[in-house]
């Protein structure tokens, strides 16, 4: 089985960057979150696996609480390799278009707690990051025309929504500053 890299998952880490939380709390925090919530569902099975998967890699420790007859229950918090790893991830873009929809939109939920600078800069570095990828499509498109109508229809495609994207991290641009207008459970501790 291939172990493949943790994306998305590592926003857990900024709702554990908060406070420290059972994962049963953390579920109801992202069923409740009414803007994380319109991006990301988890189910309660795959959050658990995710914090499994999370606590493996040494982002979170957790401590195991006895219930008397009902099943323990664990308590994660963020480690200090979490810590550096979520700020790592929230300051990136994303490599691919594809992971705009819900990576990035994760990525600008937390990168709200940091403050509009921040807000700012992860827009500013995935538009670059977007530009880059448009303008290679577009070269490539350009030597296909001719020789590989189908190709260049496809590389077009790919190019325009590229173009949505860049038109939609203007937008983002525009608001950056109202963005950070956070609700008291979403402000950093």
């Amino acid at each position: 089985m291939v172990k493949l890299p943790l994306t998305v998952e590592l926003g857990l880490l900024g709702f554990l960057r908060r406070q420290p939380m059972y994962g049963y709390e953390l579920h109801q925090m992202l069923s409740e979150s009414a803007d994380l919530g319109l991006v990301w569902r988890l189910k309660q099975s795959q959050l658990y696996a995710l914090l499994a998967k999370l606590e493996a890699e040494g982002y979170l420790e957790s401590t195991v609480e006895p219930q008397g007859s009902r099943a323990p229950r664990k308590f994660f918090k963020l480690t200090p390799l979490g810590e550096q790893v979520y700020h790592e991830w929230v300051r990136s873009p994303v490599a691919h278009g594809r992971d705009v929809r819900i990576e990035f939109l994760a990525k600008l939920f937390f990168a709200r707690t940091h403050g509009p600078q921040a807000v700012a800069q992860l827009i500013t570095d995935q538009r670059a990051v977007v530009e880059a990828q448009r303008a290679e499509l577009q070269a490539q498109a350009a030597e296909l025309q001719a020789s590989r109508p189908y190709d260049w229809l496809v590389l077009q495609f790919r190019s325009g929504q590229l173009e949505a994207i860049l038109s939609w991290l203007d937008l983002c641009a525009g608001i950056a500053a109202d963005m950070t207008g956070l609700t008291p459970s979403e402000r950093p501790l």
